[in-house]
C-alpha cells in the first residue's frame, strides 16, 4: 500500500501561505455529520485535529465505514469534479478542528497561480488513488467477513 499524501505538506511553502490565507477554521463535535453523499460539494477540509469516517451506504438500513482520516489529511474532494456532489458522507468520530477552504476561491486561487493548481490537482490525484486503494481492501474484507466474497 502507498503512503498517505498530506495535502498542505504537499505544497511549496510559497503555495501553501496563498491556500492558507484561504483557510478557515472550523470545528465538528463528536457524531457531527459534516456532510452527506448526494448533497453538493462547494468546500473541503484539512483536519487539523480528531477523526473523520467516510461512510457509504450499502443498503438503507446499512453503511459502512470505507476510510477513517485524521490530522493532516484532505476531507472532501467532490469539488472538484462534476457534478460536484460528495460521493460518501462523513462524520466526526471524535470532536475534530480543521481547516475549511471555499471552493470557488481554491480554483480561482489555482487559475491565478497555474504552479499551484498543477500541485493541487496532483496530489488530490495521489490522495484518491490512496484513497480507492484503501477502500477497495475495505469493501473487499466487509464482503469476505459476511459470506458475499466467494464467486
Amino acid at each position: 500500500m502507498t503512503k498517505a499524501i498530506k495535502l498542505l505538506t504537499a505544497l511549496p511553502p510559497p503555495q501553501r501561505e496563498r491556500m492558507m490565507a484561504l483557510a478557515r477554521e472550523v470545528s465538528f463535535p463528536e457524531d457531527a455529520r459534516i456532510f452527506e453523499s448526494g448533497d453538493r460539494a462547494d468546500r473541503f477540509w484539512v483536519i487539523r485535529s480528531g477523526a473523520v469516517s467516510l461512510t457509504q451506504q450499502v443498503t438503507p438500513l446499512q453503511q459502512i465505514t470505507v476510510a477513517s482520516l485524521g490530522a493532516g489529511d484532505l476531507l472532501g474532494w467532490s469539488w472538484l469534479f462534476p457534478p460536484y456532489e460528495w460521493d460518501f458522507g462523513a462524520e466526526a468520530f471524535s470532536p475534530v478542528r480543521a481547516y475549511e477552504f471555499d471552493a470557488g476561491s481554491v480554483l480561482t486561487l489555482c487559475e491565478d497561480d497555474p504552479r499551484l493548481g498543477i500541485v493541487l490537482v496532483r496530489s488530490v490525484a495521489e490522495i484518491l488513488a490512496h484513497r480507492l486503494e484503501t477502500t477497495r481492501g475495505r469493501l473487499m474484507d466487509h464482503y469476505a467477513l459476511h459470506g458475499r466474497g466467494a464467486l
